[in-house]
């Protein structure tokens, strides 16, 4: 079942004009649609039913999409997927309510789950929905903290990131009536796929090309975001990290300059290398999981689309 042909068969073509289009505008961009076509393939592993999966595979990706307006605002985010995002096309009070009914929108998608699974998929949902919520408000809380430890970053990706796609697992493999312990390894899967692709997006952030990843290169770095690549820019500074502080304390209005010296910082570090082997050893652990798993098609599927994320530069 193709996920980009169901996606552009919802029907955004109503009044008000200002609350929907931008939604239409949001999810024609496109993106990797990571998200449903996990929870798809994970029902295919078990030999569900591909039509009982699709309501909520529609409503990850809607709500995901939701999250997504929502912090290119708070992050005062110019491009996202190659074009303007939201709240720059049309404005800050668009960007937040289209938001909100793209929300909306997502559980009416969820509310077409077969009625003996939609209980659990609810609270599956709505679990990971609020993780995602203490995730965002982790990562605006760190930008104003002195000092963030690597293990406060990793519970905080994980809550922002890791969940969703962990959630999409889950739910596609119960959905196919995959026993708990299966339905808690495909889980692990998700936050170790999530983990390594938070910070290979930390890492693309900084040496990423921008007519490939989609939105301006340093944007982590204008916001004084403490990614895994500063904090382990700071772990190697020790005593030395006052000059990568100072440039972290400041809000400019053009950040062209503070970019190329922190940049400068962390190749003179070697920091690329290190946060490149973590991704790695997070890959390595997704994908020993899987062979704990049936090995068939789908299987394969997330073999493969683990190796993806891993080398991705969008």
């Amino acid at each position: 079942m193709d996920i980009n042909s169901e996606i552009a068969k919802l029907n955004w073509k109503r009044e008000p004009y200002g609350l929907y289009e931008p939604i239409e505008y949001t999810l024609a961009a496109g993106g990797k649609r990571v998200r449903p076509q996990l929870a798809m393939i994970a029902c295919q592993m078990f030999g569900g039913n591909e039509e009982e999966a699709l309501p909520a595979a529609l409503a990850l990706e809607v709500f995901h999409n939701f999250t997504l307006l929502h912090d290119d605002v708070m992050d005062k985010a110019d491009m996202r997927r190659g074009r303007p995002t939201v709240h720059v096309k049309w404005n800050e009070n668009t960007a937040i309510l289209s938001g909100d009914q793209m929300l909306i929108e997502a559980y009416k998608l969820l509310s077409d789950v077969p009625s003996d699974k939609l209980p659990k998929v609810l609270r599956l949902f709505n679990k990971m929905a609020t993780e995602i919520c203490e995730g965002q408000q982790y990562d605006v809380d760190f930008e104003s903290m002195e000092h963030v430890t690597k293990d406060e970053y990793l519970m905080m990706i994980r809550l922002k990131t890791s969940v969703l796609l962990a959630t999409a697992l889950q739910i596609g493999a119960y959905i196919a009536d995959a026993d708990e312990q299966a339905q808690e390894a495909l889980y692990q899967f998700g936050i170790a796929i999530g983990l390594a692709f938070q910070i290979q997006d930390d890492i693309l952030d900084v040496w990423g090309d921008p007519k490939t990843f989609g939105k301006a290169v340093g944007g982590d770095i204008s916001c004084n975001k403490k990614t895994f690549v500063y904090l382990e820019a700071m772990r190697r500074l020790g005593d030395e990290a006052k000059n990568l502080e100072q440039w972290y304390s400041q809000v400019l209005e053009d950040n062209t300059e503070k970019i190329a010296a922190v940049k400068a910082i962390f190749e003179q570090l070697g920091v690329r290398e290190a946060c490149e082997n973590v991704v790695e050893d997070y890959t390595q652990k997704a994908l020993a999981i899987l062979d704990t798993l049936p090995q068939n098609v789908a299987t394969d599927q997330l073999r493969h689309l683990a190796h993806k994320l891993h080398t991705r530069k969008d």
